[in-house]
């Protein structure tokens, strides 16, 4: 019998309030009021399409973009699969209210996976000064921003030099949206299975590997249908596609905030001053326009 493909429990005790040293579910983020200036043209970044997936589901769209910066080989999967179309069909099989939905299941319902080769955890990336990073708060031993559409942390990069790669060491944080890689106890036992987060979760930060982030849809993810299982009829995905493999005509045109621009970093200072000490980086907003 296959190893079932979930959560940690220690997050699952977490959300059940069961459990020696239990804790009470996250809330989601409050969220600081709109801002009113509106980006400008250079403010808008287009992601590359062959990092994109397009998920249709009987509920409506969702669009995710991958950040092979953070997890190269797991995007690599993901971008392999839907080429396959492997996920078409496929149903959201397990899904928690105030935490994610999980998917990529053949069997559909938490035992299966594809038939290529598990996926080594990369929980932890490397930073470089190439890595795309983008800096929203400073915290003298961490430093925590964005990678395109993706919020991280990592060590400060005085450290880089003193590194044997030149390189410093960096994590995501669980924010909603943020899309995950699924495991069994083996930290190197992600294949085909993944979710979709539906709130903030930390304790998952460092314990499955992150690799990318809902850009389009997250109204959809938190509006699949609840359970553990699923009851029947199950949510699905109808078709997985990657941006860039979709004919032009039905391609759909996307643009995202830029992270590097000037109206992401005046974003990032009026929600640090409207939050104050309860500011964290999932509080962002970030723009995109899809047609």
């Amino acid at each position: 019998m296959k190893t079932p493909v979930l959560l940690c429990a220690a997050a699952l005790l977490a959300l059940s309030g069961s459990g020696a040293g239990a804790q009470t579910k996250p809330a989601a983020a409050a969220k600081p009021a709109a801002a009113t200036a509106r980006p400008a043209a250079a403010d808008w970044r287009t992601p590359n399409p062959d990092d994109v997936l397009v998920i249709d589901t009987n509920k409506g769209r969702i669009i995710v973009e991958m950040v092979p910066e953070v997890a190269p080989e797991y995007t690599t999967r993901m971008r392999d699969l839907a080429r396959e179309h492997f996920f078409d069909g496929l149903t959201f099989f397990r899904v928690i209210e105030e935490f994610m939905a999980q998917t990529g299941d053949p069997e559909n319902k938490g035992t299966g996976s594809s038939t290529r080769p598990d996926v080594k955890a990369e929980f932890l990336f490397r930073r470089g000064a190439e890595t795309p990073f983008v800096l929203a708060v400073d915290q003298i031993q961490v430093e925590t921003g964005f990678i395109k559409s993706l919020p991280v942390s990592t060590q400060p990069m005085m450290l880089a030099p003193m590194t044997k790669d030149g390189k410093v060491s960096g994590y995501a944080h669980y924010c909603p949206g943020v899309a995950g890689a699924a495991r069994g106890e083996d930290e190197n036992s992600a294949n085909s299975q993944f979710f979709l987060m539906r709130t903030i979760f930390p304790r998952l930060e460092r314990k499955y590997s992150a690799w990318g982030r809902v850009i389009f849809g997250q109204e959809v993810v938190t509006q699949i249908k609840v359970g553990e299982p699923v009851p029947e009829p199950q949510d699905r995905m109808l078709t997985v596609r990657v941006l860039s493999d979709m004919a032009e005509k039905e391609r759909p045109k996307i643009r995202v905030i830029n992270p590097a621009g000037k109206w992401f970093k005046a974003e990032i200072a009026r929600a640090q001053a409207a939050l104050g000490a309860n500011f964290t980086v999932c509080d962002v907003n970030i723009p995109v326009e899809v047609k």
